[in-house]
C-alpha cells in the first residue's frame, strides 16, 4: 500500500517576481492554497533556507536542553502562560484527551488510521523554548501578556550562542511562512497582503519543542498527542528524528512526513487562527509526535556516529500569528466556499456549525486555546 504524500510548493517561483506574477507563479499560488484546503499541510521549497543555520540551532537547542532540571526551572515564566522561555515535560496537556468534538473526529477515522489512544494519556512529555520574533505593535496591546520580552538563558557559553543563533535561524522561517502566506492568499483569490498585514503585529514564535530519547525510547510513547495548533501557520525545519504524523482532511488518512532526502524543503502546516479567518475552508491541521520504528533507528544511528551527543528529539518550529489585536472574523467569500465543500467533505467528522467562529480578538481566542491546555489558569 502506498503511503500518502504531501504537495511540494515552491516558493522561489513566488519569490522571484515582485509585482506582475507569471501563470506559472499564480498556478503555485493556488496549488498552496489548494493544498491547505486538502491537506491542511504542505512542504515549502524555498532556496534560501540554510540546513547549516538548522544544524547550528538543533545543536544548540539539544546542549541547552541536557542541562539540569534547576537550570531550566530558571528560564520559566508560568505567569504568563509560559508565553515566552521555557515549558518544562509534563506540563502542556493534548486538548484532545478530554475535548468532545476531537474525540469524536478521533472516533470516525478507521481504526487503522487513528492516533495512539490519547484518553488515558498525561501531559505531554515534551519540553518546549518559546522564542519572541514579533515587531512591537506602534499601539497598547489588549494583550500584553502576548507580547512579553524574550529570556535569554544565563549558562555563559549559552548566553554568548543564543539570540544570533535562534533570530538567524528563527528569521529564515519566518521569512519562507511570510511568503506562503502571501501565496495562499492569491490562490485563494485574496489580496496579496490580506495575511501578512493581520499578522504584521503577531507574537509569533521560534517554538523548539525537546523530547529525551533515552528516558522516553519505548516505542509508541507519545511525546506531543494528537492536537492541531492554535496560531494561523506553523512551519518546520527538519529534524533529526522522525515521528511526525498528520492527518489528511480530505481522507482522514495518517501520512507520516518525510522530508525529501535532500533539498531546502519545511513544512507547513494550518493553524485554528486560519481555519477561524477562511471560515473553516482551510482547516487546522491535526498532527502527533510519537517513538516509532524509524525514531528508534535514527537513535542508533546518532550514537554511532556522534556517541558524544545528547539523545533529544529537537522540533524545529515556527508558529506564525495574526497581530493580538486583530477582529478574529470569517472572510465572507471563502466562509461561503467553506459551506459547499463542508456539504460535501469527509472533513475528518467535524460539525457543519458556523457558530464556532464567531467574531472575537486574536487575543482571546489564543488565550481560550491555552486554557485547553493547561497552560493558563
Amino acid at each position: 500500500m502506498t503511503t500518502p504524500t504531501l504537495p511540494v510548493v515552491d516558493l522561489d517561483l513566488f519569490a522571484s517576481q515582485s509585482e506582475y506574477y507569471s501563470e506559472a507563479a499564480l498556478e503555485e499560488c493556488r496549488k498552496a492554497a489548494d493544498a491547505l484546503i486538502t491537506y491542511g499541510a504542505l512542504l515549502l521549497h524555498d532556496s534560501r533556507v540554510s540546513e547549516d543555520d538548522n544544524s547550528t540551532f538543533l545543536d544548540l537547542l539539544e546542549d541547552y536542553f541536557a542541562q539540569p532540571v534547576s537550570a531550566l526551572k530558571e528560564d520559566e515564566r508560568p505567569e504568563i502562560g509560559y508565553q515566552v522561555g521555557v515549558t518544562l515535560e509534563n506540563t502542556e496537556k493534548p486538548k484532545c484527551a478530554v475535548d468532545e468534538p476531537c474525540l469524536n473526529v478521533i472516533a470516525r477515522l478507521d481504526p487503522s488510521e487513528r492516533p495512539l489512544d490519547i484518553t488515558a494519556h498525561s501531559p505531554d512529555p515534551k519540553c518546549r523554548f518559546f522564542w519572541k520574533m514579533s515587531e512591537r505593535p506602534p499601539y497598547e496591546t489588549q494583550y500584553p501578556g502576548l507580547n512579553a520580552p524574550n529570556v535569554v538563558p544565563q549558562t555563559e557559553d549559552l548566553r554568548q550562542q543564543w539570540p544570533l543563533t535562534m533570530n538567524k535561524w528563527g528569521q529564515s522561517m519566518k521569512d519562507a511562512v511570510e511568503g506562503l502566506a502571501e501565496m495562499a492568499a492569491i490562490g485563494l483569490g485574496l489580496r496579496r497582503e490580506t495575511f501578512r498585514n493581520a499578522g504584521r503585529y503577531g507574537p509569533h514564535l521560534l517554538a523548539p519543542t525537546a523530547s529525551d530519547l533515552v528516558k522516553y525510547s519505548q516505542k509508541d510513547t507519545i511525546l506531543a498527542g494528537f492536537h492541531t495548533d492554535l496560531n494561523f501557520l506553523t512551519i518546520h525545519g527538519r529534524s533529526r528524528y522522525p515521528g511526525l504524523n498528520i492527518w489528511a482532511r480530505n481522507s482522514g488518512k495518517r501520512i507520516p512526513v518525510k522530508f525529501p532526502p535532500t533539498g531546502r524543503y519545511l513544512l507547513v502546516q494550518a493553524g485554528k487562527q486560519l481555519e477561524h479567518l477562511t471560515g473553516g475552508l482551510i482547516e487546522a491541521g491535526y498532527h502527533e509526535v510519537v517513538v516509532n520504528d524509524a525514531t528508534l533507528e535514527a537513535v542508533e544511528r546518532r550514537k554511532r556516529e556522534l556517541p558524544g551527543r545528547p539523545i533529544i528529539r529537537i522540533s524545529s518550529t515556527f508558529f506564525w500569528h495574526l497581530s493580538s489585536d486583530y477582529d478574529l472574523v470569517p472572510i465572507p467569500s471563502l466562509l461561503e466556499r467553506s459551506r459547499s465543500i463542508r456539504a460535501d467533505a469527509t472533513n475528518l467528522g467535524r460539525a457543519d456549525d458556523t457558530e464556532m467562529y464567531e467574531p472575537m480578538k486574536v487575543g482571546q481566542q489564543v488565550q481560550n486555546e491555552l486554557r485547553h491546555i493547561a497552560l493558563l489558569a
